[in-house]
């Protein structure tokens, strides 16, 4: 398995993509049924590579990507062959998680105690893990608007 198994609410709402992935491997249901009680390990098989497949399609199309944790907001462009960073971080003690913290950021951006980082990193030969990775690490995907927003503030 590449990335990881997709969560059992995933599955939940997948259900009709996972149907329609079993009949391209030719497998009813009544077979589906029969393989997960005497052959698990295949069936397992079978929801890794399904998972795989459901990443390897998200990770293609995302665009973006942001994490933010309390003093520090990493933004990511995912451009052909590299992704930009654009970072923020607060050097006072407030939270960006509270929705003080983060007015505070909106209204005091030239602030000396925010400081602003640029990036640009080349993919290594497996961009998607390379988006995966960050992802596991607590990234979520997004629009861009925020990497927007502070990609023309600062240049």
């Amino acid at each position: 398995m590449k990335y990881s198994r997709l969560t059992k609410e995933q599955f939940e709402e997948l259900h009709q993509e996972f149907i329609n992935f079993l009949a391209t491997q030719s497998i009813t249901a009544d077979e589906w049924t029969n393989l997960k009680a005497n052959k698990p390990e295949m069936a397992e098989m079978e929801l890794d590579v399904f998972s795989d497949l459901i990443w390897e399609g998200v990770l293609n199309t995302a665009k973006y990507l942001e994490h933010i944790s309390a003093n520090q907001i990493h933004m990511f462009s995912l451009n052909e062959d590299n992704m930009k960073l654009i970072g923020v971080k607060l050097t006072n003690g407030k939270d960006l998680t509270t929705k003080e913290g983060y007015n505070w950021l909106r209204e005091n951006l030239m602030d000396d105690a925010v400081e602003f980082v640029q990036a640009t990193k080349d993919y290594s030969d497996d961009k998607n893990l390379d988006k995966f990775t960050l992802i596991q690490q607590g990234a979520v995907i997004t629009k861009g608007d925020l990497f927007k927003y502070f990609n023309t503030l600062i240049n």
